[in-house]
């Protein structure tokens, strides 16, 4: 709900009263959240609101960088074989974060194979290189880290690849520390990455730990700084997908639904004050809690921390009205 401000006490008080008239039990999951009384602002307090699915507010004004999905590949490997990028193109034209999501809880929660879910996902999307004789034969090796998400995204290049006509293994190496160095020596031939993170390990890399941020909400400028930063490490990189693993602030599609919030700023401009939930480190991270209060203004009367794995189920039992997610995380899926 949102309400402007009140300057007279006696107005404050009033407002304060129908706010908290219109709501219903806390956690209810039915009829208007409930809330304390107003703050300053004139927007009252939001209490968590219990629910079984979860939905991500729109991050609106950037807070988060653009952690866009993007083909990595050993420039020495795509300047000999000029059709190797554009058929990695064709799986970042398909991504969007929403069927990321649905890739993810095949795996993760369905608890299939990410070869199979790769396979069946390239004949769903048509992925299907229309010759399969571009690719003659030759190898290839993907390289995934050590997640079920990057494992999957290696087998959907793998398969599209193969239906070309490569040879595509792919290989688990582990962290980015140790895969990295195999795809600039060309031991790798590609692997999926992650624009701004990736555009900031290699600003580190290059320009020393004290380097200024490359990295924004804009995925352009970003994926622009990335290239230029691969250049330097025989690095070339395919085009940015729209889908999405960053972080991201979830509430319950009651919650959603009772307050009328879609993005972050309307949160902010309905609630006067939240219980956030989220990792220990949160309180102190620029792009948790410090980031929400600073670029959005939203207040939090309490925070709850917990493990990572557990901040979704902490917002669907009504611990918490808020809580820090991955975009692209299985339990998303609606």
């Amino acid at each position: 709900m949102r309400t402007p401000p009140i300057a007279a006490a006696a107005a404050l008080a009033t407002a304060a009263a129908l706010l908290l008239a219109a709501c219903g039990t806390p956690g209810s999951g039915g009829g208007v959240a409930a809330t304390t009384a107003a703050t300053a602002s004139g927007a009252a307090a939001c209490a968590p609101v219990k629910g079984d699915k979860l939905v991500v507010l729109t991050d609106d004004k950037g807070l988060q960088n653009a952690d866009n999905v993007i083909p990595a590949v050993n420039a020495a490997a795509a300047a000999a074989d000029p059709a190797l990028v554009p058929l990695l193109d064709t799986v970042s034209a398909s991504l969007d974060t929403t069927k990321l999501i649905g890739l993810n809880k095949s795996v993760d929660i369905d608890r299939k194979t990410s070869s199979e879910v790769a396979a069946a996902y390239v004949t769903d999307a048509g992925l299907t290189a229309p010759d399969a004789s571009v690719g003659g034969g030759r190898h290839v090796v993907i390289g995934a880290a050590n997640f079920s998400e990057s494992a999957t995204l290696s087998e959907v290049y793998a398969a599209v690849l193969r239906s070309a006509g490569y040879t595509a293994d792919v290989q688990t190496i582990g962290n980015r520390e140790t895969y990295l160095p195999a795809l600039e020596s060309g031991q790798i031939t590609a692997t999926p990455e992650y624009a701004a993170t990736l555009a900031e390990f290699l600003n580190t890399k290059v320009n020393g730990a004290s380097a200024s941020p490359v990295a924004s909400g804009d995925v352009k400028a970003t994926v622009t700084a990335l290239t230029t930063l691969g250049e330097g490490v025989g690095l070339t990189f395919g085009a940015a997908s729209a889908a999405q693993d960053q972080n991201a602030f979830a509430v319950t599609r009651e919650f959603a639904q009772e307050h009328g919030v879609t993005t972050l700023s309307e949160l902010a401009a309905a609630c006067g004050s939240l219980v956030l939930a989220g990792p220990a480190e949160c309180p102190e991270r620029p792009f948790c809690q410090p980031g929400l209060e600073s670029k959005y203004g939203l207040a939090f009367s309490d925070f709850k921390s917990y493990d990572f794995g557990l901040i979704g189920d902490a917002v669907r039992h009504g611990e918490a009205a808020i809580g820090l997610v991955l975009s692209s995380d299985g339990s998303l899926a609606s």
